[in-house]
């Protein structure tokens, strides 16, 4: 039977080299490969190519007497390999250091493992099928399709523009507010760069913070102009499905932005947002998806977003812009426990990294300065830096700690108005919710639209120490709370 499957199903055997991890990349990434040009990739490159492999072997093994003596051998090695590599890959990205170093050991091993290749392939298989199941109750259980939450309850839609200047906004991921930098854990003299701020017209907003505690889940609700709660998370879920679709598709801010005859682009050094391939809100973006690798995790391109925005600059100077600027610092602490230095350490990383997020900022903030003075520039971050804790795995815990819990949300906010006509109503602007319904009541001189604004309250999902759920920890007038927000089926 050994020799049955292994010298004349090539096919069974290359099948089995990629299922497991080919479902295994679906069940740990669902929301970073859920498009289905992704989905025809992946099946070519975890299925197809190993079974094509074994067919040249097959057909090799006619003609070469080499392979036909080795023909055993050489299906255990492909198999052997080919499921290490692939599942290596599904479990840590392209990896290529650390791939090429499994490849190699597993090679040798495969030599032990020529008389048990029926063995291995029932095991292949049968794994396949546990994470088969794992997947399918997964998506049945954790991925909350519904749209609902994005219905906005007024016309703002609808918006019709009075004034109509270029509108840049501009986000340094986990940038922390002006007030939370001059305090401990940050405690560091960010003074200077606020004078430049202050010398090129800018507002500051002090004590402005985020709604949500990471990028896709912050900015998803920050253009919507609404909140989605974390789509009411259950505890195997991961990410919520459909957010990030929520910030490079058709958004509503892009949306009424592309209504009022605006040019929209989406300025990003990396594809973090755009990793799974969604379609396009805006008219352009610095990353196009034919230089977007389908194994890409997100960080593998790095594009100078201030040379993109000279192009842009010279090439839309004739008709009316929105963009939105990302850059991926001053970033925040560790993800893993086993990435981080220790929370001193960490915080003296991001106040580095903060330094450099600055000169980023001077340059950004001049080149549009000179060439656009009548220029509507928002920069607003998405979260704060987490400092003081020492990774960011920690906030699956119950946060008692106050000044940590603002660590989380304390994200930075000025605003360069036009001719520095500040409105009135800008004292309403203290979450990322209702940052966009604010600025477009501006220019469409349609303070009506303040009467819908969101509760500017600020959320966590908590795993431990607390029945698992969402919880409002800080609620609409800044103070420290800790309450189950209810399940909304």
């Amino acid at each position: 039977m050994t020799k049955r499957l292994s010298t004349r199903h090539p096919v069974v055997v290359g099948l089995a080299t990629g299922l497991y991890p080919f479902l295994y990349n679906y069940y740990s990434n669902f929301t970073l490969v859920d498009s289905l040009t992704q989905l025809f990739f992946f099946i070519g490159f975890f299925l197809l190519v190993p079974v094509a492999v074994n067919i040249c072997l097959k057909i090799s093994s006619k003609k070469i007497p080499f392979v036909a003596k080795n023909y055993r051998l050489l299906l255990t090695i492909s198999n052997a390999v080919g499921f290490a590599s692939l599942l290596t890959f599904s479990i840590l990205g392209p990896k290529k250091k650390i791939i090429l170093l499994v490849i190699v050991l597993v090679f040798g091993l495969a030599f032990l493992l020529k008389k048990h290749l029926k063995k291995m392939v029932l095991l292949q298989y049968l794994l396949a099928l546990i994470v088969a199941f794992q997947l399918g109750f997964y998506v049945a259980n954790n991925l909350n399709f519904s749209t609902e939450w994005k219905q906005l309850p007024d016309t703002i839609m609808e918006a019709n523009f009075k004034k109509k200047p270029n509108v840049y906004i501009i986000q340094p991921d986990g940038y922390a507010n002006a007030s939370t930098l001059k305090e401990a854990p940050y405690a560091m003299d960010n003074s200077a760069f606020e004078d430049f701020l202050t010398e090129h017209n800018f507002k500051i907003y002090p004590n402005f913070r985020s709604n949500y505690s990471n990028t896709v889940t912050s900015n998803s609700s920050m253009f919507a102009m609404t909140h989605h709660y974390y789509k009411n998370p259950k505890p195997s879920s991961k990410e919520a499905y459909g957010l990030r679709k929520s910030i490079a598709g058709n958004n509503a801010a892009v949306s009424v932005f592309n209504k009022n005859g605006y040019k929209t682009s989406l300025l990003i050094e990396s594809p973090y947002i755009i990793v799974n391939r969604p379609v396009l809100g805006y008219d352009y973006s610095s990353i196009s998806y034919k230089d977007l690798s389908f194994l890409s995790r997100g960080f593998d391109i790095n594009v100078d977003v201030v040379a993109e925005m000279k192009k842009a600059i010279t090439e839309n100077k004739n008709e009316s812009n929105f963009y939105f600027v990302e850059k991926i610092l001053p970033g925040h602490i560790p993800v893993q426990k086993s990435d981080s230095d220790g929370k001193e350490k960490e915080r003296e990383n991001y106040i580095e990294n903060l330094e450099k997020a600055n000169v980023w900022l001077r340059q950004m903030v001049t080149l549009i300065t000179k060439n656009d003075p009548q220029a509507l520039i928002v920069i607003v971050a998405d979260h704060g830096g987490y400092v003081g804790f020492n990774y960011t795995g920690e906030l699956k815990q119950k946060v008692k700690d106050s000044t940590l819990v603002n660590s989380i949300f304390a994200a930075t906010l000025a605003i360069r108005w036009p001719n520095n006509e500040v409105p009135e109503f800008d004292t309403k602007l203290k979450t990322n919710v209702n940052l966009f319904r604010i600025l477009f009541s501006y220019l469409s001189e349609n303070e009506t639209y303040l009467d819908q604004l969101e509760n500017d309250e600020s959320f966590l999902v908590v795993r431990e120490d607390a029945p698992f759920g969402v919880y409002k920890v800080i609620d609409a007038n800044g103070t420290f709370t800790f309450k189950r927000v209810p399940v909304k089926n």
